[in-house]
């Protein structure tokens, strides 16, 4: 694992899944001890940082003993490797890449880099390689090594870093523009390393004739065997030397060589993922017995010769299962739109320290805050024994398979924003979840139109 000291192949046993354990190993523990506070907010922040493309940093614990000290954290397995080895293996049995391919592994990895760069403050990655990308058995790209940066420039220089970064590598070099290492430096830093990305998954490597350093000859090598005049001019505006030229990630989504129109299938399938929460989980199974498979579901009427029908016969639901479950799984992103506000980030990533002799003034202990997504809601309303209250019992799955299940009796003065609301505060749901909580119980209200207070 590229920047760890020692990595493990682990079970985690709660789940029963294959993880990576990280170890970083701190030989001063007196200046450790000193930062330990700085360090665990880091990385409590660190793990909430969720995306379909980004390798989740699950778990993280201190172990401090006798002189020494580690971190130890617990982050998810990419089962079929680095980018770097899969292109190894791709070019001793093809002589090329597929362009599909290559268009959907960099729509992935923009889309990764575009939810980072629109964090407030952004999240600069720093380290993106060829070693520091994987790939899902299914095809899907994610992102490691999200927290080297933020974890390093959060590290005084009193504690001696026992990161190792890859522009030590001198094999990758060539990821890293010239500005990188300066405190100018920004969000293009990633945009030139993602360059030098898309161009060795175009050629599947860049020669370095027995060196251990990739030569600008070898570069330019590769930048002019590139045939699609489209791809060529993406890369090399991502290799542009003056940081202040190169394209954002979001606008790369927009270059014509990746940009489509989405069909409407994704887009459904996107609003169907989006709205799951009020869909048992096997939908398409209980739809698929509900339906007369003989039914015309669409058709094509042709003036003087025969039309066309498509029945639901012809649908294979087994095909749109793994569909939905690709989409799910972030392979088929929709990032061809702006981007609309920027992501919050958590407090101890975006404001400075707070001032120790403020801190210590007396404030009432916050509810925790819950930081999992609700995946799934049912609820169910029943009238009391004397007919003249309701009773609202609510179920939330969370994205852990966590099951919350929550009962209240409802007042003539309720109504679903302020219950949601109130959920958020007790830190039962996400922020994020208000909104879709308050109209789904909004929606079960309307169902039960018989109390005079609704």
């Amino acid at each position: 694992m590229p920047g760890i000291q020692s990595t493990f192949l682990a079970m985690d046993t709660e789940e029963g899944v294959e993880v990576v354990w990280n170890e970083l190993l701190f030989t001063d523990k007196k200046a450790f001890k000193a930062h330990e506070e700085k360090i665990k907010t880091m990385f409590e922040q660190l793990v909430l940082v969720d995306h379909p493309n980004i390798v989740k940093l699950h778990k993280y614990w201190l172990d401090v003993k006798d002189s020494k000290a580690r971190v130890i954290f617990i982050t998810e397995y990419v089962s079929s490797g680095s980018l770097k080895q899969f292109l190894k293996k791709t070019k001793k049995n093809h002589k090329a890449m597929n362009a599909r391919a290559w268009k959907r592994w960099c729509t992935q990895i923009l889309s990764a880099l575009s939810f980072l760069h629109s964090c407030e403050p952004p999240i600069i990655h720093g380290n993106l390689t060829s070693d520091t990308i994987f790939i899902q058995h299914n095809g899907l790209i994610k992102i490691g090594s999200v927290w080297h940066r933020v974890f390093a420039n959060a590290l005084p220089d009193d504690l001696r870093s026992p990161i190792r970064i890859e522009r030590e590598e001198l094999r990758n070099l060539h990821f890293f523009p010239p500005e990188y290492g300066q405190k100018t430096d920004g969000t293009a830093v990633d945009i030139f390393s993602f360059g030098m990305c898309a161009l060795e998954m175009a050629v599947l490597e860049i020669q370095t004739n027995g060196d251990t350093r990739v030569s600008e000859e070898a570069i330019m090598r590769a930048r002019h065997s590139l045939d699609d005049p489209n791809m060529r001019e993406f890369i090399l505006s991502c290799l542009t030397l003056n940081p202040d030229k190169r394209p954002t990630a979001n606008s790369l989504l927009f270059h014509r060589v990746l940009f489509e129109v989405h069909s409407l299938k994704l887009l459904a399938a996107h609003c169907f993922i989006n709205n799951q929460y009020l869909m048992p989980e096997n939908v398409v199974e209980e739809k698929i017995k509900e339906l007369d498979l003989n039914m015309v579901m669409a058709e094509i009427r042709r003036e003087g010769r025969p039309g066309a029908q498509w029945r639901y016969s012809e649908v294979s639901f087994l095909e749109l299962d793994k569909f939905l479950e690709d989409v799910r799984n972030g392979i088929y992103p929709l990032m061809n739109f702006a981007v609309s506000r920027p992501h919050a980030l958590p407090r101890a990533l975006s404001q400075p320290p707070e001032d120790p002799q403020k801190a210590k003034t007396p404030t009432p202990e916050p509810f925790d805050v819950e930081t999992r997504k609700v995946v799934q809601m049912q609820c169910n309303m029943e009238l009391n024994e004397d007919k003249t209250q309701w009773h609202l019992t609510l179920l939330l799955i969370l994205e852990d398979k966590l099951h919350r299940q929550l009962s209240y009796d409802l007042l003539p003065t309720d109504n679903s924003k302020d219950l949601a609301t109130e959920l958020v505060h007790y830190g039962f749901i996400h922020e994020d979840d208000c909104e879709k909580l308050a109209n789904f119980l909004e929606n079960a209200f309307h169902k039960h139109r018989s109390p005079p207070f609704w």
